[in-house]
């Protein structure tokens, strides 16, 4: 299974927003803003522990800080640990502290972003599957200008192209970003993502959230306020989720048993005493599975996408449809919650692969294999599969889609 840490930097001091607190303990909806922002993490499914890097001199005013909603965080919240004289410094404490339990992945947060949600964390965790880092960004949509020093008269303008305002929690592979910030140590960069870039690591864009906002200003605090007061006080993380909707789409594919001595089950080969008969490379489970994702977002089945009359996919491997499916989901800015899979056959035996088939299956969908449930069953003797004639797969895919109806078509 794999394991998520969230590190929560709330070291510094917030001088520019001024007050007696540091802007990190201010209270906003009767609540720290680092309560908020530990328990965004705390409640995530997907994070198995929490653990915020703090000032040593601060420790009292963190321990206030996260005391309410402490039912909930308890079992996930670890004892803080101490800062360093920079950011830097501070994330490669942190890291250092996980390196004797070490997760298999970290998301690296400011303390002083309240409003992340919970589809900006699953974002960030989901693009691990092929990527070293993530980083939840905002494509720039204003005019840049650029000023000459010291002068507040235009100079020149600045190619807005390919520009994104990047956030957080900023995710990683543990094991490479704690390598790479021990290499960058006594270098000054930007941010997590900076010191990847600088190991050669790849990082991923992935989908941000505007109310993720960095308090920064006292304005800040007023547009956080005002946020809060929309949706009624209730818990961002709830509205953040209300955004997106629930989609369920169901898939079946069966095949013909044929000449040849394995199936293609799952994405893997299963010895048997006979192939199957069919245009691509027969995989009744991806084959289902694609479906399944193609209904979910209402966007045809898998003969629109790969008519078997089009030789191009002649004897592919089914991965690659699987592949498309995600790629659309993805388009849309929706993500793959889960995925429930019956094989359906008299033989072969699909106990004896089940554990490989699920390591294979969370690879080719990018998911935790949590996240997948395998089954079998047999038709006690009756019908085709029964009689040994061919092979079946049923498929639902649980995604979720932003609910603002660009998707319905």
């Amino acid at each position: 299974m794999v394991t998520a840490a969230a590190l929560i930097v709330a070291a510094g001091r917030g001088h520019r927003v001024g007050g007696p607190l540091p802007k990190q303990y201010r209270s906003i909806a009767g609540r720290a803003v680092l309560g908020h922002s530990v328990q965004r993490f705390a409640a995530h499914p997907r994070v198995d522990r929490v653990r915020v890097v703090i000032n040593p001199a601060d420790r009292s005013l963190y321990d206030e800080a996260v005391q309410e909603g402490a039912g909930t965080e308890a079992n996930r919240l670890l004892a803080p640990v101490d800062g360093g004289a920079t950011r830097q410094e501070s994330v490669r404490n942190g890291l250092e502290s996980l390196a004797e339990s070490p997760p298999d992945l970290v998301l690296i947060h400011d303390g002083a972003r309240p409003l992340v949600s919970a589809a900006v964390i699953d974002g960030a965790l989901d693009a691990l599957a092929g990527h070293d880092g993530s980083l939840p960004a905002l494509a720039v949509s204003d005019s840049l200008k650029r000023a000459a020093p010291g002068s507040a008269v235009i100079a020149g303008a600045v190619p807005r192209e390919g520009l994104w305002r990047a956030q957080t929690p900023q995710g990683f592979r543990y094991p490479a970003i704690l390598d790479a910030h021990r290499a960058a140590v006594g270098s000054t960069l930007t941010d997590d993502a900076a010191v990847a870039e600088q190991a050669g690591l790849s990082v991923a864009l992935t989908p941000g959230d505007e109310d993720n906002l960095k308090i920064t200003t006292e304005q800040d605090f007023a547009r956080v306020e005002r946020i809060l007061a929309a949706q009624g006080g209730r818990d961002v993380a709830t509205a953040a989720e209300a955004a997106f909707e629930t989609r369920v789409g169901i898939g079946f594919d069966v095949h013909r048993f044929g000449p040849g001595d394995h199936l293609m089950l799952g994405g893997m080969a299963v010895p048997h005493t006979q192939g199957v008969i069919s245009h691509s490379d027969g995989d009744v489970v991806l084959h289902a599975i694609v479906d399944a994702l193609l209904g979910a977002m209402a966007a045809g089945d898998i003969g629109t996408h790969f008519p078997p009359t089009d030789e191009a996919w002649r004897n592919a491997e089914s991965a690659r449809f699987v592949a498309h499916a995600l790629k659309l989901l993805a388009e849309r800015g929706g993500h793959l919650s889960h995925v429930d899979v019956t094989v359906i056959c008299q033989r072969p035996k699909i106990g004896p692969h089940r554990k490989a088939m699920l390591a294979r299956l969370a690879d080719v969908l990018g998911v935790d294999p949590t996240r997948i449930s395998l089954k079998a069953t047999t038709t006690e003797r009756l019908g085709f599969t029964g009689r040994g004639e061919g092979i079946a797969a049923q498929a639902v895919a649980t995604v979720r889609l932003p609910a603002d109806g660009a998707d319905d078509r």
